[in-house]
């Protein structure tokens, strides 16, 4: 097998961010850089021409390599590449036919050939390139077909102050570089939906910081550490996350003593958003993110979701507000969170839920509640001054 030296990365929308784009391939850049730290191996990332290249400069896992990539948002696709310098037409088609023969077990294939000439001094033009690249090719491999349509192979040349040869592009995930985009504060629970927003907000290049809400000894150790797993999870594909973690048992067994049964979770939720501002604003982070979706239970139907948004001062991000629960799960298997997702060990949130709440919660009706909560801004203060800080990294 051909040990690859160098990968091409495309992106996608970075690519119309006209004046800007730079600040976003720096970024891309910096993020690439950052995640091919975590696996063995020394990398040059750069730019150059308009394009981003990493750079092998010692031995490496391909798969691992290629594994990290494919985490980093901003990346659209992957190119394994042969870079060559420019001796010539025929030095040129000396290597294609190498790289054809090393790369290709099965010739029985069509290809295309799809030359751009950056450098305009080269001595062919494009479609001179890809006439006489294709003609070497069927002389040499007399069972390769071209299919200029819909090709098995697609043999890119791109001429520019090297050559680049490659033919595979592995897909990325998309999105725009994490830090593009400010910082939000995701309210992270150990369930399924959460992490996922988490995710979905990260693609969008959005720098994470997290508040899980704690209440010991009504919830575990291990409850506790669930949550630590997932934003370790996330923080492969966001970079670290700075989790706070709220005692928020206090709190919580106050509004349990004083407030209507049914209305406990709108209420402790209008609670936690109040404490997750002032973490997102200690931080410099310009909105909350949570992973609410309509109707899939009591707590976010339109009416508790608007008496909720209530209390809020920052915009309120809710990326899977209008996803099927499936949709939910599909994607937190495809990130790996869901199995640590379903683990038995039950948060804030489940621990005091009534078995009857309320669906369609009045807001008036919900502040006459609320005025009973004498002394709750004294434990709110307390909750805050000893909140746990954990600076949660991919491992």
């Amino acid at each position: 097998m051909i040990h690859y030296k160098s990968f091409l990365i495309k992106y996608a929308e970075i690519g119309v961010k006209g004046k800007n784009r730079f600040l976003f391939e720096d970024a891309l850049v910096s993020q690439i850089g950052k995640a091919l730290k975590r696996i063995d191996g020394d990398f040059k990332v750069h730019k150059e021409q308009g394009r981003i290249y990493v750079d092998a400069l010692s031995e490496y896992d391909f798969d691992e390599v290629t594994g990290a990539l494919k985490c980093v948002f901003g990346v659209a696709g992957i190119c394994p590449l042969v870079q060559i310098e420019d001796n010539g037409f025929e030095d040129l088609c000396n290597h294609i036919i190498e790289y054809i023969d090393e790369v290709y077990d099965d010739k029985n294939i069509t290809f295309k050939v799809n030359a751009r000439r950056a450098r305009k001094n080269y001595p062919l033009d494009s479609m001179g390139i890809n006439r006489e690249v294709g003609s070497v090719i069927l002389d040499k491999f007399t069972e390769m077909k071209v299919d200029v349509h819909k090709p098995e192979l697609m043999l890119n040349i791109e001429i520019r102050k090297q050559i680049n040869i490659y033919s595979e592009v592995i897909p990325g995930p998309g999105g725009m570089p994490v830090g593009t985009a400010g910082k939000a504060m995701l309210l992270l629970s150990g369930g399924i939906d959460s992490p996922v927003a988490g995710y979905m907000v990260s693609k969008r290049g959005v720098e994470l910081e997290a508040a899980y809400f704690h209440a010991p000894p009504y919830t575990s150790e291990r409850a506790k550490q669930k949550v630590i797993d997932l934003a370790k999870k996330v923080a492969i594909y966001s970079g670290p996350i700075k989790l706070n973690i709220v005692n928020f048992t206090d709190v919580q067994l106050h509004i349990y003593e004083k407030c209507p049964y049914d209305e406990l979770t709108i209420i402790m939720k209008r609670v936690m958003f109040k404490m997750a501002e002032h973490f997102a604003k200690e931080s410099g982070a310009i909105g909350t993110i949570t992973g609410e979706s309509i109707g899939q239970v009591s707590s976010q139907t339109l009416q508790s979701l608007a008496v909720i948004n209530d209390v809020c001062t920052m915009p309120v991000f809710r990326p899977v507000i209008a996803f099927d629960k499936q949709d939910i799960v599909d994607i937190a298997l495809k990130i790996d969170t869901y199995e640590t997702s379903i683990l038995p060990y039950e948060d804030c949130c489940t621990t005091f839920v009534a078995k009857h709440p309320v669906t369609k919660p009045n807001l008036n009706m919900i502040k006459r509640s609320e005025e009973k909560l004498t002394g709750i801004e004294e434990l709110i203060a307390r909750a805050i001054e000893t909140v746990e800080v954990v600076t949660v990294e991919a491992e």
